[in-house]
């Protein structure tokens, strides 16, 4: 439980794709038909919309509150045990997915304040689960509506100036960037932290612009292996040692030089890397026997959910970024992004 004395409401503001991820145990024949690979995180073409309904029909599909950071603010509210700490944009379609979302969310602790779009079904993901791997295929529908307009409502602008916390993910750079410069603005004149996700390794490769325009802005950045490689590869950067791409991540044009950007890079099972301008350091992961992976849906989001937990109140990195791996390796033995009973995180 969280000291409630540096914790309030609308701390915390994240934007993002809210997502109803349908999740299910398919065959690996099932990925090649789709043309997929396991691990991957795409978006979904049209030849991927069927796989939606053959999920539905043909899987025993489970529908999980998605998205990846309305997953980590889930995660982040598990651990603080407080309601409506962490606030949450995104756009959602007028349909029962929506509903769903709004359940989810509000029984997480999480303040949704979704915009509706009546045209558009509300974002959905397919998450294709082989053995303990798992490839994501999304189909923003409705996500991909978001505008600008929503963060300007008076109420919903009161609660972007109102938070001291600012995390997006790559993810929403294929969505508005004019509303992630907005709020890394607000976080910036407030000199508030405003953190952010690489996501996958194709927003590197298709949506480096919006990306390098944002960086600036960024304190926390943070990214697994394949992401932080897809950078580097995309800036034509001669390495792939994952230290020598965080520190030249860090060392990327930064607005607020008062506090130097850190670079958190997560390896799977191998250590976590925290990199700052004048250090490296190394956090283990707790490895886990196979028969307790039940999926690996989520770790990632689940990491950031744990760090900011932790971040929120003010404590240092390395409690930011154990509870990090306390909150991925507990995801990781429950289907998707979802906990069981209270977390156990002890500083």
């Amino acid at each position: 439980m969280a000291n409630e004395s540096n914790i309030r409401e609308g701390l915390l503001v994240g934007c993002g794709n809210p997502l109803l991820d349908i999740s299910a145990t398919v065959p690996m024949e099932f990925l090649r038909k789709y043309d997929m690979n396991e691990d991957d995180a795409i978006l979904a073409e049209e030849r991927h919309m069927p796989i939606y309904r053959e999920l539905v029909d043909n899987h025993q599909a489970e529908f999980l509150a998605g998205g990846s950071v309305q997953n980590s603010l889930r995660i982040a509210q598990w651990i603080l045990g407080q309601p409506k700490v962490a606030v949450f944009f995104g756009c959602v379609g007028k349909d029962d997915y929506a509903d769903i979302l709004r359940t989810k969310a509000r029984e997480a602790g999480v303040d949704a304040h979704y915009q509706v779009t009546d045209d558009t079904p509300t974002g959905t993901c397919a998450v294709l689960i082989t053995g303990t791997r798992r490839s994501l295929c999304a189909n923003l529908a409705a996500a991909n509506k978001f505008t600008i307009d929503h963060l300007m409502d008076a109420t919903n602008n009161a609660l972007v100036e109102n938070a001291s916390y600012y995390y997006i993910s790559g993810f929403f750079l294929t969505v508005s960037p004019p509303s992630i410069m907005r709020v890394a603005a607000i976080a910036n004149a407030k000199r508030k932290p405003f953190l952010m996700n690489l996501s996958a390794p194709f927003i590197s490769q298709v949506f480096m612009a919006p990306l390098l325009d944002v960086m600036p802005y960024v304190d926390i950045i943070f990214g697994n292996e394949a992401e932080a490689h897809a950078f580097a590869t995309a800036q034509g950067w001669p390495t792939d040692d994952l230290r020598e791409i965080g520190k030249r991540l860090v060392a990327l044009k930064k607005l607020n030089t008062e506090r130097p950007r850190i670079a958190i890079l997560t390896q799977g099972c191998d250590p976590v890397l925290l990199i700052q301008h004048d250090s490296i350091q190394e956090f283990p992961v707790k490895m886990l026997a196979v028969h307790e992976i039940v999926d690996t849906n989520g770790a990632g989001d689940a990491f950031v959910g744990g760090f900011l937990s932790q971040y929120v109140q003010g404590k240092s990195m390395d409690v930011c970024i154990r509870c990090g791996n306390y909150a991925a390796g507990h995801i990781i033995k429950n289907p998707g992004c979802t906990y069981s009973g209270a977390s156990e995180f002890v500083e």
